[in-house]
């Protein structure tokens, strides 16, 4: 059975956006520890899963010159691995290898997690993050600390309603001043 990973960038004070939506600061703290971590990640098989917002992002850059020139490990692998996009007001998914999904967010990913395939990853999409870990539906949340406050964004975990208990597995700390923590749900 496939695992549902998610994988999120997020500053000391919580934020995975910043209030205007903007990730850039996510991408500022380079070093060479660092840049082998996310090409070693980008290396790796599975399935892609967006909600519009970041779907559109990452279709803004991922496919351009800039970004096969700037990061071409990652670039050749965010364009060849399969994508899953949910959207209610997309009418189709043109890049590389998406599938669009209009039905419910919650039930296609059972699905998904019930039949055979490769591991999924969530990006950003923070209302499917969210829609998703009150459900029970995430394996494993692996989460960079950035060494940035920005006072106000958005949790992606915005919308949760009840307590969700979490078991530490992993830490990681990166030169740049990144650090890797990873957690399970509590069972």
């Amino acid at each position: 059975m496939p695992r549902l990973i998610v994988f999120n960038s997020v500053t000391l004070d919580g934020y995975f956006t910043a209030k205007n939506g903007d990730p850039s600061w996510a991408h500022r703290q380079s070093d060479p520890e660092w840049d082998e971590f996310v090409e070693q990640n980008a290396s790796g098989g599975g399935v892609l899963v967006f909600g519009r917002i970041t779907y559109e992002m990452m279709k803004s850059f991922w496919p351009t010159p800039a970004a096969l020139e700037q990061f071409p490990v990652v670039a050749e692998r965010m364009n060849s691995l399969p994508k899953v996009v949910f959207s209610r007001t997309l009418d189709h998914a043109d890049w590389q290898n998406t599938k669009l999904l209009k039905g419910d967010l919650v039930s296609e990913i059972r699905k998904l997690k019930e039949g055979p395939g490769e591991d999924m990853a969530i990006m950003g999409s923070g209302s499917v993050v969210s829609q998703l870990a009150q459900e029970g539906l995430i394996d494993e949340f692996q989460m960079v600390i950035n060494p940035i406050v920005l006072g106000e964004g958005r949790t992606m975990f915005d919308g949760v309603k009840k307590k969700l208990g979490m078991r530490h597995t992993k830490t990681r700390t990166f030169g740049n001043g990144n650090v890797l923590l990873c957690y399970e749900p509590a069972s």
